[in-house]
């Protein structure tokens, strides 16, 4: 029966955007939104897509890129009216979680790492060390708070309290942003907010995800069967994709083993 029509019915689309790894800005950024820009755009436009479908797998990192990645998926999705279901691998932490609240809805397996929900300022101090060394550290600044956190000087009072300030505006942000994609469905546990992280099975009593499940077979059930994928990532260049610095493919690896190690992976 089916030659006999002259416009078959193709099965449904959906966009898979991949978001994996650290969100950090500039050339060593695996995940930022200059670079994810092309891929989100063509996620919403080719095909005519059912939905977009975001792969997540990301320990964090910047929080403004995080904002304007999941900005730009919102704009997208009100615009051209698609819905948008966020799928959790091994972890939607800190900033991860920031773009999984990009999603209409959020799935996680049982044993997927969610949450993390602060912000964190980390650094050292080797003022001991370059005194033990004879060692001379000398700075000069415009401006008293110009020099703050120099690891090389001894930790003051004030740029301490400076810097949790910034943190607490950032943690602020991050809160709103998930109280508006989450709203009622969240929980009203008191240590949502504090920066801890849990499993899927838990992230889904507190509201953090909607339910278990894994993209293939959640779209599947939702639009059949014959459902087509259309993958999309950032593209690298060729002198990235070849390995054109090794000194900073050693550093992109140790800041990335780090942000993984913070919540145990």
């Amino acid at each position: 029966m089916k030659r006999f029509l002259p416009f078959p019915r193709r099965a449904p689309r959906v966009s898979v955007i991949r978001l994996h790894g650290v969100i950090a800005t500039g050339s060593r950024g695996q995940l930022n939104d200059a670079a994810l820009a092309p891929a989100i755009e063509k996620a919403f436009t080719r095909g005519k897509p059912k939905a977009v479908a975001l792969s997540i797998n990301s320990p964090g990192g910047s929080p403004v890129q995080s904002a304007l990645i999941a900005a730009r998926i919102r704009r997208l999705s009100k615009e051209k009216g698609v819905p948008v279901i966020a799928f959790v691998e091994d972890a939607a932490a800190s900033g991860g979680y920031w773009l999984a609240c990009a999603a209409d809805e959020i799935y996680a397996d049982a044993s997927s790492i969610v949450g993390s929900i602060g912000v964190i300022v980390a650094g050292f101090g080797l003022n001991d060390f370059i005194a033990r060394h004879g060692i001379e550290r000398r700075v000069y600044t415009a401006g008293e708070a110009k020099s703050q956190l120099d690891p090389f000087k001894p930790e003051n009072p004030d740029d301490v309290a400076r810097i949790k300030a910034i943190g607490a505006d950032i943690h602020e942000a991050f809160i709103a942003h998930v109280k508006e994609a989450r709203g009622a469905r969240l929980s009203d546990d008191r240590r949502l907010f504090t920066g801890e992280f849990w499993t899927g099975t838990r992230a889904v009593e507190l509201g953090l995800v909607d339910g278990i499940g894994h993209l293939n077979d959640v779209l599947r059930a939702r639009y059949g069967d014959k459902v087509r994928l259309s993958v999309h990532g950032p593209r690298r260049s060729l002198f990235r994709r070849f390995g054109a610095s090794l000194v900073n493919a050693v550093v992109e690896a140790t800041e990335e083993r780090g942000l993984w190690a913070r919540i145990g992976l």
